[in-house]
């Protein structure tokens, strides 16, 4: 008899303790966290990635930044005579270039005192374009925008389309090297919310 209550004794300890034990899962090892280069220069970006073919002009704004050098991180004006300034590089000819050819300009003329300068210039503001709408609209005539602007909106400047009038054989004239072409701009598709990649920023003197 006491053989029996002792192993029944033992096997409620048994059966308790395990059902007592916490369970344990396997826990891997951390993984350390990938380094990560911070002294690398970032790809920066400016707005001539957006509007490369655009010629600056007098009283364009535009930010140029040096990485890593917060002494030069300015904006700039165009003068009316076409000129930028910026310390350590002096004046520019900006008038009639593209944002990329200030941007090498500027890093070529750093790179002697800034060997691994990393520069980006943006155009934050027009102050010289000038958009031409004539024919069958409202308000033809010529229009000073200052700032970046579609075809949809000059045209709305232009007081609209008057009725009647051909939406669908718009052309806008831009002067590209020294000769004249004819982009085809559809109207009709545009309002009705088709192929809207016509509707293009507009150039100085378009």
């Amino acid at each position: 008899m006491k053989k029996l209550v002792l192993g029944v004794v033992v096997y409620l300890s048994v059966v308790l303790g395990l059902q007592a034990a916490p369970e344990t899962l396997a826990t891997p090892p951390e993984q350390p966290l990938p380094l990560v280069n911070t002294a690398s220069a970032p790809n920066l970006p400016g707005s001539g990635d957006h509007f490369p073919k655009y010629r600056l002009g007098p009283e364009d704004a535009l930010e140029i930044t040096v990485w890593q050098e917060p002494d030069l991180q300015k904006e700039v004006l165009i003068s009316p005579d076409g000129w930028l300034t910026f310390p350590l590089v002096g004046e520019i000819k900006a008038q009639g270039k593209t944002i990329e050819e200030v941007r090498q300009e500027i890093t070529k003329r750093l790179k002697r005192l800034i060997p691994e300068a990393v520069v980006s210039v943006s155009l934050i503001r027009i102050g010289s374009n000038k958009a031409y709408v004539i024919g069958k609209v409202n308000q033809p005539g010529e229009y000073t925008t200052g700032r970046y602007v579609t075809v949809m909106q000059v045209l709305s400047m232009a007081g609209g389309l008057r009725q009647f009038s051909a939406g669908d054989k718009i052309k806008i004239l831009r002067r590209v090297n020294g000769r004249e072409i004819a982009i085809p701009f559809n109207y009709d598709e545009v309002v009705s919310g088709r192929n809207l990649e016509q509707n293009i920023v507009l150039m100085d003197g378009d």
